[in-house]
């Protein structure tokens, strides 16, 4: 009996490709297809709806987002959890949408029916659904080193972190500063935040912050202050993010030259990024000040702006200027301090 052998090699390669045809032909068979307003038809893979844009995987352009506005049709196979912007979850074996309105099969929609523009996000996350918090924060560093006439090392490190519910938000963040030049220490401070919020109604929020600093080199042995405030949440979408605080503080103030003091001030936090330069870049400020209102022409301002963009994986690099004004300080010394930055750090 004549007995023919397959290669090996073949063989693997006959089955791939055989399940590689199987997979694509499976992905063809039923494609998700948008129409949007000005008539184009667009077909591919629809893996979510978020802040306003409709993401689509294509063979022909890679990932498209569109406007979720533009869309007057949509249909996408496979079960979604969809989560309206009154708050309100429902499950669908599938997501259609016929004339900007939402097509449901689980007799939840009133009898006017939602509109795609009453549509907030698909497949929430846990968080998103009030069940516990989504973590987020970045931990990145700075070296410097300089040899010859001068020789100089610099080491700035930076850690902040969101706890974030649907309820409530937790913030912690840590960041100082140790430079040398020629043996001889010529800059060390750190200064350290915490802060709780507690989401009210729509964009307001009231909160408590404390936080501690210290720079010898600006005569400050510690700061601390701890106070509450009322915020509010004016923006929160990827292209610009932007809140804004103001409330009371005790601060308490321990100098090295200067007198002690401590006083009732007035404190502010300003709060925006964008993605406006691309979804992975960042641009961000943050400014605090605190006013005392003891001796009104005192005044502590920090400003930090800045432009963060990935670099591999979850490492992102981050090139920032940072400004310190005090108005008390000892004559002898500078009211302003500027520092420059380019940090390297991993994100979560």
């Amino acid at each position: 009996m004549a007995c023919t052998l397959f290669p090996v090699g073949r063989l693997n390669l006959a089955l791939a490709a055989l399940v590689s045809g199987l997979a694509t032909a499976s992905a063809m068979a039923a494609p998700d297809e948008l129409v949007l307003k000005n008539g184009s038809r667009i077909i591919g893979v629809v893996k979510g709806i978020r802040d306003g844009l409709v993401t689509v995987e294509t063979e022909f352009a890679g990932s498209l987002k569109i406007q979720q506005d533009q869309i007057l049709s949509l249909q996408s196979d496979g079960p979604v959890v969809l989560k309206l912007k009154d708050g309100e979850v429902l499950t669908e074996p599938r997501l259609d949408v016929t004339r900007e309105q939402l097509v449901l099969t689980s007799g939840a929609a009133p009898a006017e029916g939602y509109s795609l523009r009453d549509l907030a996000l698909s497949d929430p996350e846990p968080w998103e659904l009030g069940r516990g918090y989504r973590w987020t924060g970045q931990a990145s560093a700075a070296l410097g080193a300089q040899r010859g006439n001068t020789d100089t090392d610099e080491f700035d490190y930076r850690l902040d972190t969101v706890w974030r519910s649907l309820q409530d938000r937790y913030t912690a963040g840590l960041n100082g500063e140790i430079d040398e030049a020629n043996g001889i220490k010529n800059a060390e401070n750190w200064a350290a935040l915490l802060k709780y919020d507690r989401f009210i109604e729509g964009p307001l929020y009231w909160g408590v912050n404390a936080s501690a600093e210290q720079d010898k080199f600006a005569d400050l042995d510690l700061r601390y202050y701890l106070g509450p405030y009322l915020g509010r949440q004016f923006y929160e979408q990827p292209v610009l993010t932007l809140s804004g605080e103001a409330g009371l503080v005790f601060v308490d103030e321990d100098f090295m030259l200067a007198e002690d003091q401590n006083y009732l001030g007035a404190n502010w936090t300003v709060d925006a990024s964008s993605n406006y330069l691309g979804d992975s870049s960042r641009l961000y400020l943050k400014h605090t000040g605190i006013w005392n209102l003891d001796e009104t022409d005192n005044v502590v301002l920090h400003l930090v702006m800045g432009l963060s963009f990935p670099l591999l994986l979850n490492i992102e690099g981050a090139a920032e200027v940072l400004f310190k004004y005090d108005s008390a300080v000892p004559s002898e010394l500078e009211n302003l301090d500027q520092s420059y930055r380019f940090r390297i750090g991993y994100a979560w």
